[in-house]
């Protein structure tokens, strides 16, 4: 199956985490030394510390300064190895218990009703949250296909929609969970330390929720 070259590019957005904890560094390094600076004024002249002692404690600092900074830049490394990973994942199809962009073509639901339901109902919400359908399901993790028609039979205007499945026992709600769905990454991005992935009509979704990726139908 041939998959579309995507024009879509790859944002990475610049965090100042770095900077940050530069500053933080450099800040607790100026009151070490005026903790340092008190701890001498103040010291017994009959028992005063030895020299050996500060230099250790100004060694240990330093340990800990060099630590930090280690780790920023290994936070920043992970961080630009995870984007470029998952750079060929544009233009592919990625399933996650998502809202999905309905443009008028079917939607295969992946459903997830609970161990002891008997029987479920999905539940679809627009953009803005309210239901707008419910559908009588089966309690099976079968794939359902969204035709996207109304019980008028008119077919639903595009936009965002979520789906959740109501899981039944005996007439009773046992619960909600999110039903999950396939839709195409357009970009990557990291910011604020993690990697989202934005989807068909802006959706915006976190790598780490996705559970199954294939080639674009």
């Amino acid at each position: 199956m041939e998959i579309a070259q995507s024009t879509s590019t790859i944002a990475v957005n610049n965090t100042q985490a770095p900077a940050e904890s530069q500053s933080a560094v450099s800040s607790d390094f100026e009151t070490f030394l005026r903790m340092l600076t008190a701890q001498m004024n103040n010291q017994d002249p009959l028992n005063p510390v030895e020299s050996t002692d500060f230099a250790t404690q100004l060694a240990t600092f330093s340990g800990v300064e060099q630590a930090v900074l280690t780790n920023d830049l290994l936070r920043g490394l992970s961080l630009q190895l995870g984007v470029s990973g998952l750079a060929a994942w544009v233009g592919k199809e990625v399933r996650a218990p998502a809202p999905v962009y309905f443009d008028g073509a079917p939607v295969t639901l992946h459903p997830n009703p609970a161990a002891t339901s008997t029987a479920g109902e999905i539940v679809v919400r627009d953009a803005g949250g309210a239901v707008v359908q419910r559908l009588a399901s089966p309690a099976t993790t079968d794939p359902v296909q969204w035709d996207g028609v109304g019980s008028n039979g008119d077919r639903l205007p595009n936009g965002v929609y979520s789906f959740a499945f109501v899981s039944l026992r005996d007439g009773q709600t046992l619960g909600e969970n999110p039903v999950e769905t396939y839709s195409t990454v357009k970009e990557v991005q990291s910011t604020g330390g993690q990697t989202s992935l934005v989807m068909d009509g802006g959706i915006v979704i976190l790598s780490g929720d996705v559970t199954a990726l294939r080639n674009a139908s």
